[in-house]
């Protein structure tokens, strides 16, 4: 019965936002902010560049949740607009590069988690190129397909996965560099 009653009071917080109700938007952005900062902090590096975007993508949120269809996970349809936010924004910043090439690597990704901390593993991403870092977050951390990659970025299929391949590589490279050198061994 809990879950059927959380699922009543989202949906009736959802509906007194659609009416414009400050107080229900306000109690949405605080239920939400907190995640999408972080989604938004995985494909943007500077954090008050993130919580711009953040503000943005929940601004688009507001303007369109009556398109919101109760079909779906609400949190799923707030972070898909988060992404492509995050890609616009990245795409107006700067022209995003993506190398193009026939061969990629599948070098399995070892699970990182376990072994650094979550301000370690954010700071290795943050360090990859711009292209292998969306490729990856959206492949690893958001689950799409490399075809829908391929669509939103506008870019081949065998792109996103040598980007993904080459991301993962560079992940592995920067990951036995951080080992060898706690263990003193660098």
């Amino acid at each position: 019965m809990k879950v059927i009653s959380l699922h009543q009071e989202e949906r009736k917080l959802i509906q007194q936002a659609v009416d414009q109700n400050r107080f229900a938007q306000n109690q949405l952005f605080a239920e939400f902010s907190p995640k999408m900062l972080g989604v938004c902090r995985q494909y943007i590096k500077d954090l008050q560049l993130a919580e711009d975007v953040m503000i943005s993508a929940f601004m688009k949120v507001f303007v369109n949740l009556n398109q919101f269809e109760h079909k779906g996970s609400f949190e799923g349809w707030i972070r898909r607009i988060m992404v492509n936010e995050c890609i616009s924004f990245i795409r107006v910043q700067k022209q995003v590069k993506f190398i193009e090439e026939e061969t990629f690597f599948e070098e399995r990704f070892n699970d990182i988690e376990s072994k650094f901390s979550t301000d370690e593993i954010q700071f290795l991403i943050d360090n990859l190129p711009d292209g292998y870092k969306m490729v990856f977050n959206l492949y690893v951390i958001e689950g799409y397909k490399h075809q829908e990659i391929a669509q939103m970025l506008n870019i081949s299929e065998g792109t996103s996965k040598s980007q993904l391949s080459h991301a993962r590589k560079m992940l592995q490279n920067q990951i036995l560099k951080l080992k060898n050198y706690e263990n003193g061994t660098e």
